[in-house]
């Protein structure tokens, strides 16, 4: 009580007191010393600095340098296919937004005629100190400055194009060159197209994210190619030479005698060039043979003549299929 009635009665430790606390008008805490005190005049921020990489006392408190060069940000666009301009490449012209070194400030952010001035709130240090009372003491760290964003540069008449910020928004065309062979979500980077850099940094990329769109015919899967082409009935019994289509355009191809639906020929180089190297995919035709519709009734007398003519070894499949039947369940009487 005699002690909390000493601090109250004298305006000098009271002052203290509420500034510091007890570590304000206790000697032992070495508050006397001043900001840098703490214990016997060591300054408590730089020994949890050399602790903790400089948290409390020195630098930036493990911060970038706002003031070291930084690449620009990379600016995304999409870009849609189609499936013939995936597989052998083509020109193209994109239209992206980024951010260019304002032309009238240099990037500097201040009016023609003038420079950023050194910031008056951290006479150009880029930082602040700051005290903070502790149990330990009164400690103090430094923090970057609120108002340069820890440049240490302050624009006092900021740049009347940029509005200060030392970029403007530039709208540009660039043309493209899409090798072949490329796919579905794959992506090609145009370097040093992007936003521009900070302080003296090289510019960001362009990164154009391809997407491909389904082809009515044709199936990819990697640099293979995939075709279904239908055929007749007396194509698949007698064979003949059908138009198949590639990624090339039009050749023919020979389906020989008693070929089946499903049936998968292969078409070695007719697929997608290697992308990065020499040599394409192979293409895969399957024929489908196509049933016919609407026969009329002499159509319909004809087949069944064709039908009773033929023996069980004109199907192969089919006689091999009720052979297995029959081992697996036995004959009936009924069959």
């Amino acid at each position: 009580m005699g002690e909390a009635y000493e601090i109250l009665s004298d305006p000098e430790k009271k002052a203290r007191y509420d500034q510091y606390g007890f570590a304000g008008v206790d000697p032992n805490f070495g508050a006397g010393q001043g900001f840098g005190g703490g214990f016997g005049g060591v300054d408590l921020g730089d020994i949890f600095g050399d602790i903790f990489g400089g948290g409390f006392g020195g630098g930036f408190g493990g911060r970038s340098n706002p003031n070291a060069p930084r690449k620009g940000a990379d600016v995304r666009i999409p870009l849609t296919l189609t499936f013939m301009e995936a597989v052998h490449g083509c020109t193209k012209t994109i239209t992206i937004n980024r951010q260019d070194t304002c032309p009238d400030c240099g990037g500097t952010g201040a009016a023609k005629g003038t420079s950023p001035e050194s910031c008056p709130d951290c006479g150009g240090r880029g930082y602040v100190m700051r005290q903070q009372r502790t149990p330990f003491g009164v400690m103090q760290s430094q923090q970057p400055c609120a108002r340069c964003g820890g440049k240490g540069k302050f624009v006092k008449n900021p740049c009347s194009k940029c509005r200060g910020a030392g970029k403007v928004g530039v709208r540009k065309n660039l043309e493209i060159t899409i090798p072949a062979g490329v796919d579905d979500d794959m992506g090609l980077t145009l370097r040093g197209q992007g936003d521009a850099g900070v302080n003296g940094g090289p510019n960001g990329d362009v990164v154009v994210l391809l997407s491909v769109k389904p082809d009515p015919m044709f199936q990819r899967e990697g640099y293979d190619v995939y075709v279904t082409v239908p055929i007749t009935f007396k194509q698949a019994v007698l064979g003949d030479d059908v138009t198949v289509p590639t990624v090339d355009g039009k050749v023919e191809y020979t389906v020989p005698e008693g070929t089946q639906s499903g049936t998968t020929f292969r078409l070695r180089g007719k697929g997608i060039q290697y992308r990065g190297g020499r040599g394409r995919g192979d293409q895969y035709v399957k024929v489908s043979v196509e049933i016919p519709k609407k026969l009329t009734k002499a159509q319909k007398e004809a087949l069944i003549a064709f039908e009773e003519s033929l023996k069980d070894d004109n199907y192969t499949q089919r006689k091999s299929f009720f052979r297995n039947l029959r081992d697996k369940f036995g004959s009936r009487s009924d069959d």
